[in-house]
């Protein structure tokens, strides 16, 4: 205990570490002259009561199965975050904050996932925190039901968020709620921090909802209080901890910048630092010594870690349920073992569906399906479904059940038309743990679903995104429905591997390689057309997809002098074209780039092998705009694509009047060699 005041106890003590919180993220901003330090001075209170009277954790293992999830949906107000970890014992040290903002610290500005220990989300898009943490909901009400028949408690927690009012302006966060209430997630419980202030003024400039009735109406348990009354604050977490089927909104109202002579309740605290000036006049009101930065009293330090204390407690409670568990259920702790520790089984090449040859073929978004009922009943953890989309993306599992209020055990999950709202969810069930989800739509609608699939590419997350009618091939839907811009534009995104399988056999390996990455999200990208399976005793192995682009057609010397290039639907025009050539004596080879982004990380001597640096001439197709294919063809190559939208038309004439035929492909060759 400090010597200054050594009988601080009850609610000055409690002011006193919620004063702390305010003065860390002040001198945090300050000192990075960057940052939002109102949000952190408004929500110390709520967040204060929920971090030493409710949040199940142990900051000694930010990892612990069973813990509470907590997102800082409204992640400007990072130092808030920073704060309560940096108090409560996570391994971030003070001078981690005292490195806010700045190159290389464990202190971004807005919350990473992976980098700082104990946040569980990225946040900083606005919504994205608030609906992620669906999604972590929705995983604990699976793994709940699926282990706790016995009355075990062995998955047994919350899903907590602060969110702002920028989070319910943001469409996604009504996807979300709307997506919540329907499926009952009572393990719910989010802090609405409402202060009535955005970056631009009063939030009436923009925002005259009535949360309340918005909330109310989606199916959530809602309650309103003094967002500064520690009483009312305990009283409404309590009382939404009682509220078993329906998700929690608590208003908490709120002062942006409290305790700021000159700038509580006004947009100058929002985004911008106090100045020194008047960071010392806001320690003086709030009773704290003015002339101390980054100051923490010992007895502030005390009261916060006995979170490590607690922790250690719960998580050795938690251990015991699970070592009884094991002891008195030995299968299904094998099960839960699988499902927590992400295990796949060993043999699960062998597992995957093996198509015959044939010359018509299928949809690959057809023989995906097959696949995907393959993995399903090889993987138990695979979890997912499609926004609305279910008969068109063919995702269901078969016999798999849907989840939903009835039935939390159920795998196959109707999102609703809420696509953005779906790539969120999907993140929060894969940071959440213990599934390995899915969503579907159509490769049109990745657009609606882009800023997720940012965030799980930033942020590692294995997510699985299905986007099918992949191109111009959907034909008669017309230019609204046929993607043009979509694959290279995601393909520009770091960390995220796009596959465009050019069968079916293609497709039952990218799968296998998105069920197996744990680094990063995939993405497949599939017909509504038909393809042709190859035969592949006569070709390369379709396992070959792992390495992202093979060469499937040799050259008949095996000497190419042109390379043939293609993913997913044109491969079949090249394989076409180059048996023409072939009867012409060109030694064109076949090569399939199921996977650009694979490919590039394999062996440069691999690369070489498979596009050789020296052949005369080069030419790609796809049916999607042309960027990025100049890094295959080189300066003196040809890529045929399309860089205008498409046409309503059966989709064999629509080929023809793009231009994405054999006959172009072989002229574009012929002209090359030609040349060169």
């Amino acid at each position: 205990m400090s010597e200054k005041n050594p009988v601080l106890s009850g609610s000055k003590l409690d002011q006193l570490c919620v004063n702390t919180i305010r003065t860390l993220s002040m001198d945090g901003v300050e000192a990075a002259n960057s940052g939002h330090p109102g949000m952190p001075m408004g929500m110390a209170d709520v967040a204060f009561v929920l971090w030493t009277k409710f949040l199940k954790h142990n900051p000694a293992n930010p990892k612990w199965a069973d813990r509470d999830r907590f997102i800082l949906s409204a992640g400007h107000g990072s130092m808030l975050l920073y704060s309560l970890l940096h108090l409560t014992g996570y391994d971030l040290p003070l001078k981690e904050l005292k490195n806010f903002r700045q190159l290389h610290s464990l202190t971004p500005g807005h919350p990473e996932f992976g980098l700082t220990p104990g946040v569980e989300t990225t946040t900083g898009p606005l919504g994205q925190g608030f609906a992620t943490g669906v999604g972590m909901a929705m995983a604990e009400a699976f793994l709940a039901a699926k282990f706790n028949a016995s009355k075990t408690g062995l998955v047994d927690h919350y899903t907590y968020a602060i969110v702002s009012d920028g989070d319910l302006m943001e469409g996604i966060s009504h996807e979300a709620a709307s997506m919540a209430g329907h499926m009952e997630l009572g393990k719910m419980i989010y802090l609405y921090d409402s202060n009535n202030i955005s970056i631009d003024g009063s939030t009436d400039l923009a925002f005259t909802d009535d949360s309340r009735k918005r909330f109310e109406a989606y199916g959530w348990h809602v309650t309103e209080i003094d967002g500064h009354n520690h009483n009312e604050i305990e009283k409404a977490i309590n009382e939404a901890k009682g509220e078993t089927e329906r998700p929690s909104l608590v208003i908490c109202r709120t002062h942006i910048g409290f305790g700021s002579p000159n700038k509580q309740d006004s947009e100058a605290s929002h985004g911008a630092p106090l100045g020194a000036d008047e960071i010392r006049l806001t320690k003086q009101k709030l009773g704290v010594d003015p002339d101390k930065t980054f100051h923490v009293p010992d007895e502030v330090y005390t009261h916060f870690r006995k979170a490590l204390e607690n922790g250690a407690e719960a998580e050795k409670r938690w251990n015991s349920v699970v070592d009884e568990f094991r002891k008195s259920n030995p299968d299904e702790a094998d099960l839960f073992d699988t499902f927590v520790n992400r295990k796949l089984p060993d043999d699960l090449s062998d597992r995957l569906p093996l198509f015959e040859p044939d010359e018509k073929g299928d949809a690959t978004r057809n023989t995906s399906h097959t696949a995907i009922n393959a993995i399903a009943d090889a993987v138990p953890q695979f979890f997912g479904g499609s926004a609305d989309l279910t008969g068109s993306t063919k995702t269901f599992m078969d016999g798999k059940g849907v989840f939903g209020p009835e039935d939390y055990t159920g795998r196959n999950v109707h999102f609703g038309v809420r696509e953005h709202g779906m790539g969120a969810a999907l993140n929060g069930i894969a940071l959440h743990g213990g599934l390995i989800p899915f969503g579907a739509t159509f490769l049109i609608f990745s657009d609606y679903c882009r800023p997720a699939i940012r965030i799980a590419a930033l942020s590692n997350i294995p997510s699985t995104f299905v986007f099918t009618h992949d191109s111009i091939g959907l034909g008669e839907d017309g230019p609204t429905h046929q993607s043009i811009e979509q694959l290279p534009a995601l393909r520009a995104m770091p960390n995220l591997h796009v596959f465009r399988p050019a069968d079916a056999n293609e497709t039952a390996w990218a799968w296998k390689a998105a069920v197996e990455r744990t680094d990063g999200p995939s993405l497949l990208a599939l017909t509504r057309q038909k393809l042709p399976t190859y035969d592949r005793p006569g070709y390369a192995a379709a396992s070959n997809t792992e390495k992202g682009a093979y060469t499937l057609l040799d050259a008949p010397s095996g000497k190419p002098e042109l390379l043939l290039m293609a993913t997913g639907s044109e491969v079949e025009i090249i394989m076409e074209a180059a048996r023409e050539l072939h009867k012409k004596g060109v030694e064109a080879r076949v090569v399939s780039m199921p996977c650009c982004e694979l490919f590039e990380k394999q062996p440069q001597s691999y690369r070489d092998t498979i596009l050789p640096p020296d052949v005369k001439a080069r030419v790609s197709i796809e049916a999607s705009a042309t960027l990025g294919w100049e890094r295959y063809v080189g300066d003196g190559g040809t890529a045929i694509g399309i860089n205008r939208f498409g046409e309503s038309a059966p989709y064999l004439e629509v080929y023809e009047e793009l231009g994405l035929t054999k006959e172009r492909v072989i002229e574009e060759s012929l002209t090359l060699l030609k040349q060169a």
